[in-house]
């Protein structure tokens, strides 16, 4: 687990969202506020925490480390073709994100994977 969280990487967040209840924020503002480089990624574009929101990871010109999903899981499975064109060898899967079918692509295409675990670095109250 500990070879994907570092604040040295740049991380994606697919699903970012500007709802403040929702974990796409959630995780986004937790991550930023603890010092980590994240770019928001939501097909709806727009701007989040004055980061500017990504229609997709193909958008992104700077090198990502790791993708997070905080997405349904039939989301995270298309998203994952253009991590294996993008060539990114790391993703999280947020609990609710995973699917059988998502870390079977992983292990077919060696991207290393956490899934059933929370990525947020802050404790909640």
């Amino acid at each position: 687990m500990n070879d994907l969280i570092n604040i040295n990487f740049n991380y994606a967040l697919v699903g970012a969202s500007q709802d403040k209840e929702k974990y796409g924020y959630r995780v986004l503002k937790d991550l930023i506020d603890s010092g980590y480089t994240v770019f928001p990624i939501n097909p709806k574009g727009g701007k989040i925490l004055e980061l500017k929101i990504f229609r997709n990871i193909l958008e992104i010109e700077e090198k990502i480390d790791v993708i997070i999903f905080v997405v349904q899981p039939e989301i995270a499975l298309k998203v994952l073709e253009r991590v294996k064109e993008r060539k990114i060898k790391k993703v999280w899967m947020q609990p609710g994100s995973e699917s059988n079918e998502a870390e079977e692509f992983c292990k077919r295409n060696n991207i290393e994977y956490i899934s059933k675990a929370c990525i947020m670095i802050k404790k909640l109250i």
